[in-house]
């Protein structure tokens, strides 16, 4: 059995892979149940994560939102960031650094994500932290973990 892509997935690629379940993002769900992808989380991700599927315009009760992560977790690894967390380049969105710190702690392979801030700094990202920055059509196509 091949070693599963050791992946931070930003709260947009795990809600849409949840939520919307459709095209790359079924893909990915498919390939973190099938082991094919381990999706790293630590308390802020996962807390991110919770207000995000609280959102009343996705009008999900209680126990969607209970069903939905308990398709999630037991698939992730839990990382626990340091203190102080380690160092990475300057983003725009303090709210990304999270997702950054726990990309390095966890000694991820991979950061998927939508979000522009963190796209824009990839290369510089990937130089500093040996981590990739890809979108989630780019892992899709990249990392070949679709059926």
């Amino acid at each position: 059995m091949n070693v599963p892509v050791r992946a931070v997935l930003d709260t947009n690629v795990v809600l849409s892979a949840l939520v919307f379940r459709g095209g790359d993002a079924g893909q990915l769900r498919l390939a973190w149940q099938q082991g094919l992808v381990l999706p790293l989380v630590s308390t802020v991700t996962v807390q991110e994560l919770l207000r995000v599927l609280a959102y009343p315009k996705f009008r999900l009760s209680q126990a969607e939102q209970d069903e939905l992560l308990a398709d999630y977790l037991p698939f992730a690894e839990t990382v626990r960031i340091p203190q102080p967390p380690p160092l990475v380049p300057e983003c725009r969105d303090a709210l990304d650094l999270p997702f950054m710190h726990l990309a390095v702690a966890g000694k991820a392979q991979v950061l998927v994500s939508g979000d522009r801030d963190l796209l824009a700094i990839a290369a510089e990202f990937e130089r500093a932290c040996r981590c990739s920055i890809v979108s989630l059509n780019a892992f899709g196509q990249n990392y070949r973990v679709g059926s």
